[in-house]
């Protein structure tokens, strides 16, 4: 009788829409469904590379991998059946693949629908709120580099942006023109509080600002839209970027005024565990001395607060000192 009330009680809380993708955007939704359950990821279906690369290509379906990390961040399971879906196979002809992205896709293959795949898996595993793909179209990720390169494929976009010793420009999508899936805008539209992130910035999160008319439907929602910027720059990626450039990439592929709140970090991280991500490339996504300055004649408030956990020598966001944040923000913008 407790659960029961405990759902219904969360079941009242306000409605978030969080958008991006990968480990970070994972780490936040296992946080959030402590304070809500009415929640609805949306989540880039770009990924090229890996195990879900592989089967993308293998089987001619949308990438499953992040998709999978949301859905098992928001369900209810047993802690048994989470390590079944996230173990990876070590040996033979499935080295490398997770058992989880074959799980969704041998539902793809059951019901002929990736939309319907995602659902009835959704289902299978008592998930809080919905984890929807950004789009069932087949995409690939493209960027420009600042020295005028093409780069094609989510999975080479870092790797080349390293070896051309150039920064990202501007990223699209082939094709250009894609759909959001309906649920998708119904979410939005309804939405107590829109979130950006956290996740890869150019990998992750903006891919999909990248889809049809997706852009102009997070603008005209009437909830606040939050962006929460990385802890750690990088490699290829974010090389150098402080909290505003990291923001301004987003209003680049947006418009002027389209955030309300950033969020950032200000906790110094021990040097212990930073020495490893320092030679590995990437280093603290730091405040700028005039950024809040700047967001505020964006009309763009900061929220800067310590927001570090480090698990195993790993840097990340405490997606529960993030969720009460968003909580916050959520009900004092309601």
């Amino acid at each position: 009788m407790k659960d029961i009330d405990s759902y219904r009680n969360l079941s009242k809380e306000p409605k978030f829409v969080v958008i991006g993708g990968g480990t970070g955007l994972s780490i936040l939704l296992r946080g959030l469904k402590k304070f809500t359950s009415n929640i609805t990821a949306i989540v880039t279906v770009a990924d090229d590379g890996g195990g879900s690369g592989k089967l993308r290509e293998d089987l001619g379906m949308l990438p499953p991998g992040d998709i999978r990390s949301c859905i098992l961040a928001l369900a209810n399971t047993e802690p048994t059946m989470e390590k079944l879906l996230q173990y990876r196979f070590t040996e033979g002809s499935l080295k490398g693949q997770n058992f989880g992205n074959l799980f969704i896709a041998a539902m793809n293959e059951i019901y002929g629908s990736f939309e319907r795949a995602i659902k009835e898996t959704c289902n299978v595993l008592a998930v809080t709120g919905k984890v929807l793909p950004m789009t069932l179209e087949d995409v690939t990720l493209c960027a420009i580099l600042e020295n005028g390169h093409v780069l094609k494929g989510e999975s080479c976009i870092p790797v080349y942006a390293i070896k051309a010793g150039s920064r990202i420009d501007y990223i699209y999508m082939e094709p250009k023109i894609t759909y959001p899936l309906d649920e998708s805008v119904e979410a939005i539209n309804e939405a107590d509080i829109i979130v950006l992130g956290p996740g890869s910035l150019y990998t992750s999160v903006m891919p999909n600002l990248l889809v049809n008319n997706i852009v102009d439907t997070i603008y005209n929602a009437k909830a606040p839209k939050v962006y929460i910027t990385n802890v750690m720059t990088q490699p290829g990626e974010t090389d150098g970027y402080d909290v505003l450039d990291h923001v301004n990439a987003i209003l680049k592929h947006s418009s002027p005024d389209f955030l309300d709140y950033v969020i950032a970090n200000t906790e110094e991280i021990p040097l212990s565990i930073l020495e490893k991500y320092i030679k590995d490339g990437s280093k603290p996504v730091l405040l700028g001395e005039k950024d809040e300055e700047i967001l505020e004649s964006k009309n763009i408030k900061l929220i800067g607060e310590k927001l570090i956990d480090i698990r195993k020598d790993y840097i990340r966001h405490d997606n529960i000192k993030l969720s009460k944040l968003l909580m916050e923000i959520a009900k004092k913008e309601k």
